[in-house]
């Protein structure tokens, strides 16, 4: 690939992996600077001796990439606030603190909670620091808080939690890549409102978003189609309903809701177009670039700095300069600076899934587009619109296919034809809704373009609804281990290779790489068919316990599998485990697996006297003495899991302790897992 020889590429390579390391390793800043410092003088040093060769020798080749890499570990390291004394994961413990906190974004609610990410300001009068996922109970709570607003919360600080249910969505995980540490749930009763509010730019683009909305609202705006334009043009998906947004995943347009390039470029275009007037001379273009630069970034504020919007917004930038500046740019310049640019002030925003989905897009559309367009070459201006949709929209599924499949386990099928129906009342949607938006914001807003606005996002949620009904069409719990995420990267990567350049090279590597795809899908499959395991699961209202052997899988359950627990607790399981269910059963009180004797006690509580169980199962809050039954029958590992009262599961607890025997509980430690 030509672009692998770009010395830009292989620096942003480097960059890539040293920040990386550094999370995985997570270096103290002090030890990355000495190292990014040692780097560098190993660099000058190969600089000093290689200067009068015509070509450079290996070593200082290898000394410029450790300067990179170093770079990277330095960079992720100095952003990792956990290493700072004051942060406030310091504090991470039993104990209730006075925390004073800074609204600085609002979150998707939930049932029960506002969610918020705050800033903390200070614990217990001292001096603190960081992000912290807030989580304020709506029992009680009449409005909700602005942007920038001072709270003083009493509570605990607690870290959240990992998943308890086996290959579960690991949101402790995804907030840590987003550098929030800690969690922090209230009532309206603890909160008192400080009368300082930090008026920051996000205070400011949030009161601009709210002047919006509430003058839309007020001049008849439907809810529903007001919160698709918001997301559309502000970024804002939070208000959004659950239903649509999941029509939008199934219809394969989820995108067009997170502000992206195609959002960012339409801007610039509109804006290059009204400054289309200016004299094409040097301080002429000096305006051009600076208005439009401007305009950019506002907008990225507005739109509260997410990864896609300033991915989008960086790249443009420099778009924009190049193309005013009378300066010829590489497109796959621009996106390595563009990312490089970004990671050196936010390294988290790599583990960001749109920050990965967006860039991978681009740089496929970039790549391959071409090459799909010069399959055939329309007359018509109008075929040709339709057929560049067609093939970008190819390209970028392509690209993202490997990742969207391993993040979401689906890929839609109908997606060219979303594409094909909606992208055109798209541009209509965004060129209008910018107008109105703008409109709204004086609190003028014109009732024809205001309703032409509503009527275009309704049928825009029409053909979404439309297309996401074909369920035959979308392909869901597809297994998809990281190992066939690199396979099949590689398979795309070698196959556009070969047919841009056949030759038999790149065929056997194409060839070889498809082999690859095949060992890694295999691979996986024999792994999980030789693994036997015994899983009690965390379920609070229904106790599941799950038998695998190898593929298949037996439930035993209580009642009737629910749709709740079938889709959040037992289908990760399956997904992840390439299995499907055999069957399902009731649970027996005894059972056997792997030479264990385990024994189930449910509401009955019902103790057979001379069983000696190896492991007793709690569920459904058994009237038994537990202290007892230990020292009859002294079982190796006492389980509760989370269909038992907590008074009851804390006595058992406590009584385990006492008579030395292991106790685990679902609640606070997860599922329990017994494997041979």
């Amino acid at each position: 690939m030509k672009i692998l020889k770009f010395p830009l590429a292989r620096i942003a390579i480097w960059f890539i992996l040293g920040v990386l390391a550094a999370f995985y390793t997570e270096p103290s800043p002090k030890f990355s600077l000495l190292f990014c410092s040692t780097s560098l003088i190993i660099f000058g040093i190969a600089y000093y001796f290689s200067k009068k060769d015509f070509l450079q020798k290996i070593y200082f080749g290898i000394a410029a990439y450790l300067v990179f890499f170093s770079i990277g570990v330095s960079t992720q390291a100095i952003h990792n606030e956990r290493f700072f004394k004051n942060h406030y994961s310091h504090k991470i413990d039993q104990d209730d603190h006075h925390v004073e906190v800074a609204l600085h974004e609002k979150l998707r609610s939930n049932a029960s909670n506002e969610r918020y990410i705050a800033k903390v300001c200070s614990i217990d009068t001292s001096n603190a620091k960081g992000k912290i996922l807030l989580s304020i109970s709506k029992e009680g709570l009449k409005q909700d808080f602005t942007i920038g607003s001072r709270l003083y919360v009493y509570g605990t600080i607690s870290e959240p939690r990992a998943p308890s249910n086996p290959n579960q969505f690991d949101y402790r995980k995804y907030l840590a890549n987003k550098s929030i540490y800690g969690q922090l749930y209230a009532n309206v009763s603890e909160i008192k409102v400080s009368q300082k509010i930090d008026k920051n730019i996000w205070y400011y683009a949030s009161e601009f978003r709210n002047t919006i909305i509430k003058n839309l609202k007020s001049s008849g705006f439907k809810n529903e189609e007001l919160n698709v334009v918001i997301a559309l043009i502000l970024g804002q998906q939070q208000d959004i309903s659950p239903e649509l947004l999941k029509d939008y995943q199934l219809a394969g347009a989820v995108h067009i809701l997170s502000v992206s390039g195609l959002h960012v470029g339409c801007i610039m275009i509109f804006i290059g177009f009204l400054l289309g007037g200016l004299p094409k001379t040097r301080w002429g273009n000096f305006i051009k670039i600076a208005i439009l630069l401007s305009f950019l970034w506002a907008f990225a504020i507005i739109a509260g700095f997410s990864p896609s919007v300033t991915r989008s917004v960086v790249m443009f930038s420099f778009v924009a300069v190049g193309k005013y500046a009378r300066r010829k740019t590489n497109i796959f310049h621009t996106l390595i600076v563009s990312m490089l640019f970004i990671l050196l002030f936010e390294p988290s925003f790599i583990f960001d899934i749109g920050f990965q989905l967006s860039y991978c897009a681009l740089f496929f559309i970039v790549w391959m587009q071409p090459l799909f367009s010069s399959v055939w070459l329309p007359k018509t201006w109008i075929l040709k619109y339709f057929w560049d949709i067609l093939t970008v929209s190819f390209a970028a599924q392509i690209g993202t296919f490997p990742l969207s499949t391993y993040y979401f386990h689906q890929f839609p099928g109908l997606f060219f034809i979303t594409n094909l129906l909606v992208l055109p009342l798209l541009g209509f949607i965004l060129a209008l809704g910018v107008f109105v938006l703008v409109w709204a914001f004086f609190d003028i807003v014109p009732t024809f373009l205001a309703k032409s606005l509503e009527w275009s996002i309704s049928l825009l949620n029409k053909i979404i609804n439309w297309v996401a009904s074909f369920e035959s069409f979308i392909f869901q719990d597809i297994s998809f281990s990281w190992q066939m995420l690199v396979a099949c990267y590689v398979l795309i990567l070698a196959f556009v290779l070969w047919v841009k350049q056949p030759n038999f090279q790149r065929l056997s590597f194409a060839l070889s790489s498809l082999i690859l795809l095949q060992l890694a899908y295999f691979g996986n499959k024999y792994f999980n068919q030789s693994q036997e395991e015994l899983i009690v699961f965390n379920s609070k209202r229904n106790t599941i316990l799950v038998e695998r052997n190898g593929e298949n899988i037996v439930v035993y359950t209580n009642n009737n599998l629910s749709e709740a627990n079938l889709n959040f607790i037992i289908r990760p399981y399956l997904v992840g485990n390439f299995s499907h269910i055999s069957k399902t059963e009731r649970i027996q009180n005894l059972a056997y697996f792997n030479k264990n004797r385990i024994l189930i006690v449910d509401s009955l509580g019902v103790f057979p006297k001379g069983l000696h169980p190896d492991i007793v199962i709690m569920t459904q809050s058994p009237k038994i003495n537990l202290e007892r039954v230990l020292q009859e029958s002294r079982p190796k590992m006492i389980v509760a899991d989370a269909s038992n009262y907590r008074t009851d599961t804390q006595r058992w607890k406590a009584t385990c302790e006492k008579e030395k025997i292991p106790f685990h509980s679902t609640v606070e430690k997860g599922f329990y897992s017994l494997s041979k």
